[in-house]
């Protein structure tokens, strides 16, 4: 029986002689753009966090409605779904720094309007409702131009070590959102704690006014590309259809958003008051700050040892721990249980997360590759809407805790029949790529 790592290893394709050479630890930190785009990046997702943090609290303690917290999953993946292959398209067609720019400053305009509705004790659920869409909006808009982007800042070869750096300072962004956020949510309330948040949004907005780097110096120049829609949605599906390895990471990452998802942050609020009304903020805290952490301290033990290879094989085993470890948090009355059940998710979720991305970064053709990315996140992102069904549906039923329950359940399953089905092919046909 042939051996799976060693087949989905050498199935990555080699585009250039570089590929062959050995890549640097933390690549993406020896070169001054690189490093300065994944901290800023790291910045950017810290206010994003941040804003939940704050708004997640607020719109809880002021509606106490399951439904909205549905919503609130549903509304922010939903413009990942419909919009990201089009914004992908958008990444290959024009410049990437202006595309990031404005997502930023859309990010910014939201954190103002929050603050400004809740200074004024102006807050109407419809108002949330729409402040939450454009936030999504503007994540769907950042995410195929950021890993385009990505893709220019690093030499082939060290791609893989700038994905994993990448996702582990957007993980730090995690980690770090909810003290930040917990520090400006009681130290100047929701209103100022919002103000306050604009500005980690605009070092990356300036930065990307001094570098050089496009998304497509690289590759030659922007593609001449028709104008996305539809039909190009289903176009690229087709296009990367014969390929396994894309086939089985779209699969493994759509299982994640959709049985999980954001369920998980929007739950810890309602799921810290089970260890009591007057150590439930505290909870709060702690548990966020687990989530976040497995991630970080996954990601840089990945890159400085790199025991675990970024292959097929490791996002679908690491995808099936995860859903273990969610399962495990969903069932556990304690604390200290919860805690470190959820670092351990972090670390095999970065995992599956960045050996998915730089398996579909290495394999997507390069005429495509903002469209593949934009795939990547319309399934990876995107069907975190159904996260969203399940918590407002389960969660009015049965409590957030069943629902977070529930969705471990299908995720694990879902990983398994997934992974069971890569191993019968592999020993079917293991040379095929």
């Amino acid at each position: 029986m042939s051996d799976p790592q060693a087949a989905d290893s050498a199935a990555v394709p080699e585009r250039d002689s570089a590929a062959a050479l050995t890549p640097r630890r933390f690549a993406a930190f020896r070169s001054r753009d690189s490093a300065i785009y994944v901290t800023t990046a790291g910045l950017s997702m810290m206010a994003d966090n941040i804003e939940h943090v704050i708004t997640y609290w607020v719109l809880w303690n002021t509606f106490h409605s399951p439904l909205l917290t549905g919503f609130q999953v549903i509304s922010h993946w939903l413009p990942f779904l419909f919009l990201s292959v089009p914004f992908g398209r958008l990444a290959e067609r024009y410049d990437c720094r202006r595309i990031i720019q404005s997502a930023q400053l859309l990010f910014l305009l939201v954190s103002l309007a929050w603050g400004y509705l809740f200074l004024t004790g102006a807050l109407q659920a419809w108002q949330a409702c729409v402040l939450l869409v454009l936030h999504g909006c503007a994540g769907a808009l950042w995410g195929p131009a950021e890993q385009v982007l990505l893709h220019d800042l690093v030499e082939e070869h060290e791609l893989p070590s700038a994905v994993r750096l990448n996702a582990t300072m957007r993980s730090f962004g995690v980690l770090a959102g909810p003290a930040v956020g917990a520090a400006l949510l009681i130290g100047l309330g929701p209103a100022w704690g919002m103000f306050a948040n604009m500005l980690f949004y605009l070092p990356m907005t300036v930065f990307l006014f001094f570098t050089r780097w496009t998304g497509h110096v690289r590759d030659g120049g922007v593609v001449a590309a028709p104008r996305a829609g539809f039909r190009d949605t289903l176009g690229v599906f087709r296009e990367v259809g014969g390929d396994r390895q894309i086939v089985q990471m779209l699969v493994i990452s759509g299982l994640g958003a959709l049985f999980v998802g954001g369920a998980i942050q929007v739950a810890i609020p309602d799921m810290s008051q089970s260890y009591g009304a007057d150590a439930a903020v505290t909870a709060y805290g702690v548990l966020l700050f687990a989530n976040g952490l497995g991630a970080v301290v996954g990601g840089f033990l990945l890159e400085a040892t790199r025991v675990v290879r970024p292959t097929t094989w490791t996002a679908l085993w690491a995808t099936i721990a995860f859903g273990v470890t969610i399962l495990i948090f969903a069932l556990t009355g304690s604390l200290v249980i919860a805690v470190l059940a959820l670092v351990l998710s972090g670390v095999a979720n970065i995992a599956a997360l960045t050996a998915a991305q730089t398996v579909l970064q290495l394999r997507a053709p390069v005429a495509a590759r903002g469209r593949v990315l934009g795939l990547s996140g319309m399934v990876g992102s995107g069907l975190r809407t159904g996260s969203g069904i399940i918590v407002a549906g389960l969660g009015a039923a049965f409590g957030l805790r069943g629902a977070v329950l529930a969705s471990a359940v299908l995720l694990t399953i879902g990983a398994a029949i997934t992974t069971g089905y890569a191993l019968r092919s592999e020993h079917r046909d293991p040379h095929r790529s």
